[in-house]
């Protein structure tokens, strides 16, 4: 008798799956929308800029053609940067967001918590006292990021501890790393200073083809990844305890989330530098579209990618000079940041 009770009605499983059904509609199209964005932004960079080529002309290149002017332009200047800003546009968003959404709180951002900023630390040191070359200094940030990721972890998970624990172990290692990054460019040599200044603010300026293939290779290798781990972040947002009730492995889990996400940021990080409040911003606008259906993982990566590109096609053309992605992606993230630590202080949260 209590089993027939218990069971739903066949009208209540038919509104169970209707609803599921719309939000599942619901994801699909915002994140077609979202990819429809990020192409259109991808072509315009290609074709617009001091000299516009249409449509033919950039389709020419790409398929290989021989395009009087076009063929230099867009194939060996705008192709590489566009490539590296759509990749390393989804690794700061996809990467950004899972940190976001485990730790159910918005200020979990690598780029907050000190990540990229140890990447930012390693690479100077590499540039300035070791004398490295580009690709030896890309592989020393990313054994950075990794190292400040692990580092974060065991200090703020011994003995236990929380996600608001963690950031303010991470804020404070950033807030180190940034001090180790001022002091090495302040005694660098001149001729060091370019090669620097990329893991300051992050740049597309000097984008190549060596740069963009790794972060491509990454993208196309750890994406998925993370994408497969997208049900268990899922579970881990409704807490560790409720995790752990329906039989995840919360610690095994989490591990294997930061060790993909961070190997997707330190991928960007070497391609373009730091580019400031890419992973911070991504995912509150993801979810903030997608309301409480779905995963972001995939809609936060798209809005990270349109975020580089046209934060990085203002950069070029929108002011006077020519000003690296990182200055414009800081001056939208820096009143975000702001507005999310005066809401932390009167209800004392900022969940995702």
């Amino acid at each position: 008798m209590s089993s027939v009770l218990l069971s739903p009605s066949p009208a209540a499983r038919t509104s169970v799956v209707a609803g599921r059904q719309r939000r599942r509609r619901k994801w699909v199209l915002i994140t077609g929308i979202l990819t429809l964005l990020v192409v259109a932004a991808f072509s315009l960079s290609l074709m617009l800029g001091q000299t516009a080529y249409s449509p033919v002309q950039v389709w020419g290149v790409l398929t290989g053609q021989r395009v009087p002017g076009a063929s230099f332009t867009v194939g060996e200047l705008r192709l590489p940067r566009a490539v590296t800003g759509l990749f390393t546009g989804l690794c700061f968003g996809m990467g950004g967001v899972v940190f976001q959404s485990m730790l159910r709180n918005a200020l979990a951002s690598p780029d907050v918590i000190g990540i990229n900023t140890g990447a930012s630390a390693a690479a100077v040191i590499g540039i300035v006292v070791l004398g490295l070359g580009e690709t030896a200094v890309s592989f020393l940030a990313m054994a950075a990021a990794l190292a400040a990721a692990l580092a974060i972890y065991l200090l703020a998970y011994r003995n236990g501890g929380s996600g608001a624990r963690l950031i303010l172990v991470g804020i404070g290692v950033a807030a180190m790393c940034q001090a180790v990054v001022s002091y090495v460019i302040a005694r660098a040599a001149e001729y060091d200073l370019p090669a620097a200044m990329r893991w300051i603010t992050g740049n597309l300026n000097d984008a190549t083809w060596d740069r963009a293939l790794p972060v491509t290779v990454a993208v196309l290798l750890l994406g998925p990844v993370v994408l497969a781990l997208s049900g268990r972040l899922e579970i881990l947002r409704m807490g560790d305890e409720t995790a752990a009730a329906v039989g995840l492995p919360v610690e095994r889990s989490r591990v294997l989330l930061i060790v993909a996400a961070v190997g997707l940021l330190a991928f960007g990080t070497a391609a373009a530098g730091p580019i400031a409040f890419v992973s911070f911003l991504a995912g509150p606008i993801a979810v903030r579209l997608l309301g409480p259906i779905g995963s972001p993982i995939l809609p936060a990566g798209l809005i990270g990618a349109l975020l580089v590109l046209v934060a990085d096609f203002c950069g070029q053309y929108a002011f006077g000079t020519r000003l690296p992605v990182g200055v414009i992606t800081g001056v939208l993230g820096a009143p975000y940041l702001i507005y999310l630590l005066v809401r932390s202080s009167r209800s004392g949260g900022t969940s995702l």
